[in-house]
Order: structure tokens, then C-alpha cells, then sequence
């Protein structure tokens, strides 16, 4: 082989899949830089897409770099339970503590999962491959990265990059579902805060006891549950500062790399140019737009229930994107009342959302991880 025809070997090897998969990859990365849509992740999946996409890449394959990191970190689930220590470390479960009944609107904000489910299967998937792209619906890419890895791995490229795509248009997908659902006089309603504040043993104990009743309820969410609220006891305990500080910033970040490049390996061509990622696409889509609805009805009806001051908006903040919905939720409601400030209660239900996000993770691989 002479000189020539080894320098553009891999050129001459390129398919046209592999062309397009490398606009994806771009794609990914320009949404990441110029857009900023949920570039800490973004950014490396599509720069993992660009480097998986070259023909004769040695980083993917027996040995690969990439490839190693999908089998130490992807394959075993280590590195999705990593991120879950580090988003426990820096939720504040006060907001929930305060007002318990926002549990109810996390529940709710998590139909959007079983309500997708059941179309994937009427548009031909097989019963794994419908729960994990249901899974989407529980907005929260971790929990989509652990779920789709055990019941339908060679689905897990779309769906990731679908759950994290979407959970950045959070602001643009939520907005017009609110208004179309809550009334203008709905979404003025002030809700008052609590002056009860809650107390350091029970937010130390909070985490204790979640674990332990979820973990006898529904054990296969345990490793999402447990590692969540490890994070957050080590918070709440206020004696080990350096673990939190380690957990939340230099191993979430470190872990989020490595995350992001081993998912944008699987992004290969053969494996990613089928129809099935598009309608992945639209699933998400409309599992976003269901937990939406779903959570701000169930908050009509939790007023009309309880009969007090309660903004049926924050039913759009029992999802687990936090604190996303949250913030959009605060804005959707200063739109209408300038001095209206529902950040706190909409906190509560945000929070609420991450842990229905990973009991509803745990029920789904109750249900079809054996089949």
C-alpha cells in the first residue's frame, strides 16, 4: 500500500451514513455551543457521534477508548448511579418537606411515561423497547440512560440524546400547554408560603426513610433511589463538606464526560439511521407534552379538592426536569402577576418529580426486566 492510498483510506471508507451521522454530531455540538441546550451534555455526545462516525477510528471497537468507556461506565450502570450521588448532593428537599401533598403532583407528572409506553407498542415496538422509551416521560436523562441500558441497549443512542434534547426545551415546550389548560384567573391565584421551617433531623431523616420504604416497595428502584439519597443525606448531615463538594462538582463532572462520550459512541450509523429513531422523536415529544398536561390537571383537581389557594401551574413542575420547570413556572405566572412568586411551591413539586421520576424507573424494570 503506498503512501497515497493510506493517507485517504479513510476517506475512501466513508459511507454515506456515516456523512450524516457527522452532521449530527454537529448538529448536537452547535445546539450545545450557540443555543446552549443542555451543553454539559450535548456537547460531549456530539463530539463522541463526530469520533465513533470516522471510518477506521480506533477509538471504537475491541479496545477502543470509546468502547471501554461504554463497558465501564454504560453497560454496568455505574456511571448514570454516579450522576444520581451528585444530583442528590445539590437537591434541597426543604420545598417538598414544607408542603408533602406535592408528592401527589410528582406522581402525576410521571403519566407521560405509561401513556408513551403504550403507543410505542401500538406503533410496533417490542414490550422493552416501548417501556424504555416511555421512559422519556420521566424526564430525567439519568433515569432514561439506566432504564433503556437494561431493557433495550441498542435503543439507548436515540433515547438519551431525545431525553436531553427535550429536557432543554423545557421553556419552549411547557409554556403553551399551561396557558391552553390553567385560565388567565387560574394562573394569577397567590399561594401562600409556609413559616414552619423544617427542622435538621428531618431532613437528615428524610432521605433515610425514602430509601427504605421505596427500597421494600419497588427493590428494583434501589440503585436509583439509594444513590440519590446518599447524596442528599451527605448533604443534609453537614459533616462531610468535601464529599459533597467532591460529589456534586469534580465526579459529576468528570462522570458527565464520560457519560456523554460513551452514549455518542453508540450513535453509529448502522445503528441509528432507522425509522425507529424518528418516531423515538415524536414519542418524546409527546411524552413531554402529556406529564405536562397530566400534572396540570391533576393540580386542578388537587384545588378543587382541597378547596384553598393553590396555582394549578405548579402541576407543570411535577416533572423531574429541576429546577427547569420550576424556573418556568415562575415565569409563566409573573406573566400574568408581576408580584406572584410561586418559585418555592413549584420547587416542591419539582423535587417531588425527581423521586417519582425514580420510583416510575424502578416500577417499569419491575415489570419487564425479567421478560
Amino acid at each position: 500500500m503506498n503512501l497515497l492510498s493510506i493517507l485517504f483510506s479513510g476517506l475512501a471508507s466513508l459511507s454515506w451514513g456515516q456523512v450524516l451521522m457527522l452532521g449530527v454530531g454537529g448538529l448536537l455540538i452547535y445546539l450545545a455551543i450557540v443555543k446552549e441546550y443542555e451543553p454539559v451534555l450535548l456537547l460531549p455526545i456530539g463530539a463522541g457521534a463526530l469520533l465513533a462516525n470516522l471510518p477506521l477510528s480506533p477509538l471504537v471497537g475491541d479496545g477502543g477508548m470509546l468502547t471501554l468507556l461504554y463497558n465501564a461506565g454504560v453497560g454496568n450502570e455505574l456511571f448514570p448511579l454516579l450522576i444520581f450521588v451528585g444530583i442528590g448532593a445539590m437537591t434541597d428537599f426543604g420545598p417538598l418537606l414544607e408542603q408533602p401533598h406535592m408528592l401527589l403532583l410528582g406522581a402525576a407528572g410521571q403519566f407521560g411515561i405509561f401513556g408513551t409506553l403504550f403507543l410505542a407498542l401500538l406503533l410496533g415496538f417490542d414490550i422493552n423497547e416501548a417501556a424504555s422509551i416511555g421512559i422519556i416521560g420521566a424526564i430525567d436523562g439519568p433515569t432514561s440512560i439506566y432504564v433503556s441500558n437494561l431493557l433495550a441497549p441498542h435503543l439507548l443512542g436515540p433515547i438519551a440524546v431525545v431525553a436531553y434534547s427535550y429536557m432543554s426545551l423545557v421553556p419552549i415546550i411547557q409554556p403553551p400547554i399551561m396557558r391552553l389548560l390553567i385560565s388567565k384567573k387560574e394562573r394569577r391565584i397567590r399561594m401562600p408560603y409556609s413559616e414552619n421551617p423544617v427542622s435538621r433531623r428531618t431532613r437528615i431523616l428524610f432521605p433515610i426513610v425514602v430509601t427504605v420504604v421505596v427500597g421494600l416497595l419497588v427493590p428494583m428502584a434501589i440503585p436509583l433511589i439509594g444513590m440519590l439519597m446518599l447524596g442528599n443525606l451527605m448533604k443534609e448531615s453537614g459533616v462531610v463538606e468535601r464529599l459533597v463538594g467532591a460529589s456534586a462538582n469534580e465526579i459529576a463532572n468528570v462522570v458527565t464526560l464520560f457519560l456523554g462520550l460513551a452514549i455518542g459512541a453508540t450513535m453509529q450509523a448502522d445503528a441509528f439511521l432507522r425509522k425507529e429513531t424518528l418516531l423515538i422523536l415524536i414519542l418524546g415529544i409527546f411524552a413531554f407534552g402529556l406529564d405536562t398536561a397530566a400534572g396540570l390537571l391533576f393540580a386542578k383537581f388537587l384545588r378543587w379538592i382541597v378547596h384553598g389557594p393553590l396555582n394549578p401551574l405548579i402541576g407543570a413542575a411535577g416533572i423531574s426536569a429541576f429546577p427547569m420547570a420550576a424556573r418556568v413556572v415562575q415565569k409563566v405566572a409573573q406573566d400574568e402577576d408581576f408580584e406572584n412568586f410561586l418559585l418555592m411551591h413549584a420547587m416542591g413539586a419539582n423535587t417531588a418529580g425527581q423521586i417519582a421520576s425514580v420510583v416510575a424507573g424502578g416500577v417499569v424494570l419491575s415489570l419487564f426486566a425479567a421478560r
